[in-house]
């Protein structure tokens, strides 16, 4: 089996080689580099790096690098601001963990039944992947002991002490020993992140991967002014374009993006919805669903979509623009994953054009117009046919 020499220079086992070779991953990124020497090492780290630049392996990698299979307690904890991006990072840690069959992890999380949480702990995980409620909530009905945990990793931290779990994460910090490795990730920096990290950490190693032409996601942008009674007509116009398998459709409400949906499947495309009045149980399945290709069109609300990685989306259509000017940089960020090219298409009305202004000063970026012509084509500036030039 060839393994990767770039990988294979970061002094991993053969069990990790293995497993980054059936991922698909051929080279370590920018952020995996700088991360996975230090983290090996026991070093705190703090590393502010842009979102889909692979910071799950980078720290996974050095987490079972260093675990003890003979042990059966809880030794490291990753710490996620939603469901869907806890599942995410579980389900990419079991993935690296794919040649390593006595490595266990619980995926703890709000909406869904206690008792099937229970059971996982039953199994003695050696990981625990977690949302900040549940885990305090387990913590306080005495069913997990984190007092040998020695690597916590808090992913996404600038989002997760926003929604205000600040107190939440200081008092699972202080239930773990005082001498473990703590490493956070974050997109952004704030007061909350530097004061986590200036509290509990020790000597961190700084990490800042900017978005280069290397690691940033390869996202061409285009907007389409229409009126607000030809968005669907309009939608559907892409989506009958056969140029995407996969595309994920922001809307700004639940109602809107539930409404979108059956919409679209009475049109008769395989669309699904996802926000939050849907059950926990049932956004799983949908969510895992997706992943698996079994349907092509995500319906999703900026909240629900938070954390969510499905590597080969092809392109992003913003039905809404959204209300938050970092919400637009998440949404499209959707697509361009694992260095593969996407496509993000704005809609919007001639009175949004001035809120779509404030998002490009926001963004530094200039997406290219599209318009339709007399005949209902999607056109460039030119005029010539969109779909027939890409």
């Amino acid at each position: 089996m060839a393994y990767s020499k770039e990988f294979e220079e970061l002094d991993l086992s053969v069990d990790i080689l293995k497993a980054l070779e059936s991922m698909g991953f051929k080279a370590p990124t920018t952020v995996q580099k700088e991360t996975i020497p230090p983290m090996m090492a026991g070093k705190d780290i703090i590393g502010i790096a842009p979102t889909g630049t692979g910071k799950t392996i980078a720290f996974g990698i050095p987490m079972l690098e260093y675990i003890s299979l003979t042990e059966e307690r809880v030794q490291e904890v990753v710490l996620a601001p939603t469901r869907e991006l806890a599942l995410q990072i579980a389900d990419e840690l079991k993935n690296l963990a794919h040649f390593i069959p006595k490595v266990r992890v619980a995926t703890l999380y709000g909406g869904q039944p206690i008792a099937k949480q229970l059971n996982q702990l039953k199994q003695k995980p050696q990981i625990v992947v977690a949302t900040p409620g549940r885990l305090i909530d387990l913590m306080n009905r005495g069913m997990l002991r984190l007092d040998q945990v020695h690597t916590m990793v808090i992913d996404e931290a600038d989002e997760m002490l926003k929604m205000g779990f600040v107190k939440d994460v200081t008092h699972i910090i202080e239930s773990v020993p005082a001498g473990r490795q703590l490493v956070m990730f974050s997109a952004t920096t704030n007061q909350d992140v530097q004061t986590i990290s200036w509290k509990f950490q020790q000597e961190p190693i700084e990490i800042y991967v900017e978005a280069t032409e290397e690691n940033k996601p390869q996202i061409t942008q285009y907007t389409i002014e229409v009126t607000r009674e030809e968005k669907l007509d309009r939608l559907s116009y892409l989506l009958d374009s056969d140029e995407f398998r996969r595309v994920m459709i922001f809307a700004n409400t639940k109602y809107m993006a539930q409404k979108l949906a059956d919409r679209l499947q009475k049109q008769g495309y395989h669309a699904e919805a996802l926000h939050g009045d849907i059950p926990q149980s049932k956004r799983t399945v949908i969510m895992n669903n997706y992943k698996r290709g079994r349907f092509p069109i995500l319906v999703a609300t900026d909240v629900a979509a938070r954390g969510i990685d499905v590597y080969d989306v092809e392109a992003v259509i913003n039905y809404d623009l959204p209300n938050e000017n970092e919400y637009y940089t998440h949404r499209i960020g959707r697509t361009g994953r694992a260095r593969k090219h996407g496509v993000a298409f704005t809609m919007m009305t001639y009175q949004e054009s001035v809120r779509m202004n404030e998002i490009l000063r926001y963004i530094k970026g200039e997406p290219t117009p599209l318009h339709f012509n007399e005949d209902d084509i999607l056109c460039t500036a030119d005029n010539e046919p969109f779909f027939e030039n890409i």
